[in-house]
């Protein structure tokens, strides 16, 4: 058996297999990319000249499926040049070439005979050991492995990513009585720590966990709104964040993922399970067989459940589709009272509760579908999860976006409580629920090894709170700083825990971890106060708040013990530059940062225009070292300013090193989950090879003449009409900086320097009536405005 994996083959370039092979190539492998051999030619390849026998017509399919790899958008590479790593093929020439592969992942058409055909193909071409694995969203495996030798079914089984694999966590994996368990072992923790996924081990049952689940849900829900007389936009309204799944909810998710794929899952279900009343409710209402025959399949057709139009005024709106008439109608201003009710309340289980007890239609309907959803996860746990709650409850979380998966959820409307509603109505629930208090033993719970959440359940391990930030013992002697509050904006909080925490990593200590456990890291500093005491020209408590931001990351900077910063989702302005100034940094490979201050007319203050000058500087001995002339310093500045001057944010982790964002000696974990023990791991490793602190630098600057070439930059942009004078005299102040200023090129400054030069500029910033409108807009509408 494989005992890694470092070059992959996937079989088929649609959709599917081309994303599973983008992600792949994103994590590092070296993957081949087949398909089927085309039997005509394209007006282009008629042009050149080219015949059917051409390799580069023979694998066509594929090599356009990796240029349209590079133009997707979301992107689903990591970086353009990952692309690099995929190489096209075909389905009949290159077989051969399957001999090299570790894993062999077939992602063709849900077709089970195709599905075994190709399977006899690949199997006279694969070493003993290699992985095999089927994409298929719901055929059988065992069905499947049929086709293959008995020596290679050991080594078979389901593998199967949601869509789009880059971005949703869920790996179901699919074992057959023939896998070898150590196979199914090695997948999963390859994909966990490779790939980055949540895996879940499913039966080998129609449709696995989430899509058996997801499809059953939705078909109940279709149910449901007919017995309510609801339409769609009010069932979207209900079955949102209101009931702790997506914005998306019931039918802008049907529009996104394609009502005919919906169809196809729901049919081939049905065919498949024994249960009479499975069966009855997915069978699908009349109005979608319409919509199937006028080909409203969803945002792909251009129309589905919604349709967006140009309005008489020539602005977008967006119609819903009523389900009487199958006519387009402007949308409904929804308006219940439960929903208002529970759009205040944070918490997912306390807000499901206070909707579904509500007495309105609304609360009614939210109700049905999720008590009906319940008594289907119990009835059929043991026959798809083999009784594992917390594999259904993963399921739903990670593949379609619910914040509390099945079990979860009823553990939160109370289970005793519940079935007691449930019978009342009807409802039939198995035995071994009624028999249950809780689906899982008291106390937070966390999907990694090591989390604030679970660390602070402990009181002992919180060594002391801030509304902001808390200071919680991570174990093995190292301390962790959590962000948190909304957003976790950056402010005093944020400095008080870095100056207590000094203090106390000296004393007790080994070395500090600094993250979060909302959805983002941080979105940077608290706007809102910014806005307040400039508009009151409290410019001596703006000038003090910075001086202590930039102190308190300095104070990182120079600690006598190692400090990593863990950062991931969104990572703007202040956190970014709380992780430019740690010792290592260990980044989720979804990583979004970038220092954006631009966008409300400042620049960074809080080290990052002083951090991208010292790294972009830093780079040119390096560069020096290797060529035979003297190297310009000037082209690694305009990087910076550049980076800095468009608020230029990271699509990922590998894109935030190539933008100088993180270092060749920073880390990127592909798994969040797991990025809180490996930044624990990363400080103790450094303390054990004896850490000390960096020494501090003196930095060469440009001078005037530097910021002349910037500045020629800015000018000629202004001209285009590309910026606006005040984008310009924002990009001035950044360049100022960057250049070290009024002095001579080539003196070397102290980051102190570099520092009050960036200190001086947000607070002339600050002071302009346009900067002040910026920030305010985008404080009010959460968009930038530029003027």
């Amino acid at each position: 058996m494989a005992t890694t994996i470092r070059r992959a083959a996937v079989l088929g370039a649609g959709l599917m297999g081309s994303q599973i092979a983008a992600l792949l190539a994103s994590c590092g492998l070296e993957v081949l990319l087949l398909d089927i051999v085309p039997d005509s030619l394209t007006p282009e390849e008629q042009r050149r000249g080219l015949t059917l026998s051409d390799p580069r017509v023979r694998s066509r399919l594929a090599t356009q499926a990796v240029e349209r790899l590079r133009r997707m958008k979301p992107p689903p590479l990591f970086t353009a040049e990952a692309a690099d790593r995929i190489t096209p093929g075909n389905l009949e020439d290159d077989l051969p070439r399957l001999r090299e592969a570790d894993w062999v992942l077939e992602a063709v058409v849900e077709d089970l005979g195709v599905k075994q055909d190709l399977w006899r193909r690949v199997a006279p071409h694969v070493q003993p050991g290699t992985v095999l694995s089927s994409n298929t969203s719901g055929l059988s495996i065992a069905a499947q492995a049929e086709a293959l030798p008995a020596e290679l079914r050991p080594h078979f089984l389901g593998t199967h990513f949601f869509n789009p694999p880059r971005y949703l966590k869920l790996l179901e994996v699919i074992p057959t009585p023939d896998t070898d368990p150590e196979v199914v072992s090695f997948v999963r923790s390859f994909a966990t720590r490779v790939l980055g996924k949540g895996v879940v081990i499913a039966r080998d049952t129609p449709n696995f966990i989430a899509n058996r689940i997801g499809t059953y849900g939705l078909a109940v829900t279709l149910r449901a709104m007919a017995r309510f007389g609801l339409g769609v936009d009010e069932v979207d309204a209900i079955t949102g964040p209101a009931m702790g799944r997506p914005k998306s909810a019931t039918f802008r998710t049907l529009d996104l993922v394609g009502l005919d794929v919906f169809a196809h899952v729901a049919r081939n279900t049905r065919a498949r399970v024994a249960d009479p009343a499975e069966r009855d409710a997915l069978e699908l209402p009349p109005y979608i067989e319409e919509m199937l025959r006028r080909g409203w399949t969803g945002d792909k057709a251009g129309q589905g459940f919604f349709k967006k139009v140009k309005g008489a005024s020539g602005e977008s709106e967006i119609l819903a589709l009523d389900l009487q008439t199958l006519e387009y109608r402007p949308r409904k201003k929804v308006r219940f009272a439960s929903l208002d009710q529970a759009r205040n309340v944070a918490d997912p289980g306390a807000r499901l509760r206070a909707l579904v007890s509500a007495g309105d239609p609304a609360g009614r309907f939210a109700w049905e579908v999720l008590r009906d959803v319940l008594a289907f996860c119990a009835a059929r746990l043991d026959e798809i999860a083999g009784g594992d709650v917390a594999a259904v409850d993963r399921a739903m979380r990670w593949g379609f976006g619910w914040e509390l998966g099945p079990f979860e959820a009823w553990e939160a409307l109370g289970v005793r409580e519940t079935v007691v509603r449930m019978e009342a109505e009807g409802v039939q629930v198995p035995d071994w629920v009624r028999e249950k208090d809780r689906f899982y033993p008291p106390g937070p719970r966390a999907d990694g090894p090591l989390s604030f959440t679970v660390q602070k359940a402990d009181p002992t391990r919180v060594v002391k709170a801030w509304p902001g930030a808390t200071l919680v013992d991570l174990g093995d002697e190292v301390l962790g700083l959590e962000l948190h509050g909304p957003k976790q904006a950056i402010g005093q909080d944020y400095v008080a825990a870095v100056r207590f925490a000094a203090g106390e990593v000296l004393r007790n200590w080994r070395g500090l971890v600094i993250s979060a456990e909302a959805p983002n890291f941080s979105v940077g500093a608290n706007l809102v106060l910014i806005l307040m005491a400039a508009q009151d020209e409290d410019w001596d408590e703006i000038d003090q708040a910075v001086r202590e931001f930039q102190s308190a990351n300095m104070t990182l900077r120079y600690l006598p013990r190692p400090v990593v910063v863990a950062p991931y989702g969104m990572t703007l302005g202040g956190g970014a530059e709380i992780a430019f100034h740690a010792d290592r940094v260990v980044a989720a490979a979804e990583l979004y940062m970038g220092l954006v201050e631009v966008g409300v007319g400042l620049i960074p203050a809080g080290g990052g225009t002083k951090e991208m000058a010292v790294r972009m500087t830093r780079q040119v001995p390096r560069v020096q070292s290797q060529l035979p002339g003297p190297v310009d310093a000037q082209p690694f500045v305009n990087r910076a300013f550049e980076a800095i001057a468009t608020a230029r944010v990271s699509g990922s982790a590998a894109e935030a090193a190539q933008l100088g964002y993180l270092r060749a000696t920073d880390r990127i974990v592909m798994n969040r989950d797991l990025l809180l023990a490996e930044a624990k791991a990363e400080v103790l490793a450094l303390d054990r090879a004896g850490y000390v602190p960096p020494a501090p630098e003196r930095i060469p600057v440009l001078g005037p003449d530097g910021r002349a070439v910037l500045e020629l930059g800015i000018y000629t942009l202004r001209n285009a009409g590309q910026a606006t004078e005040h984008d310009a005299k924002v990009a001035r102040k950044i360049a100022h900086v960057l250049t070290g200023g009024d002095l001579p090129a080539g003196t070397l400054v102290d980051e102190q320097y570099l520092l009050d030069l960036e200190r001086e500029a947000f607070l002339s910033l600050c002071g302009e009536p346009l900067s002040q409108a910026r920030m305010a807009h985008l404080l009010q509408t959460g968009r930038p405005l530029r003027n």
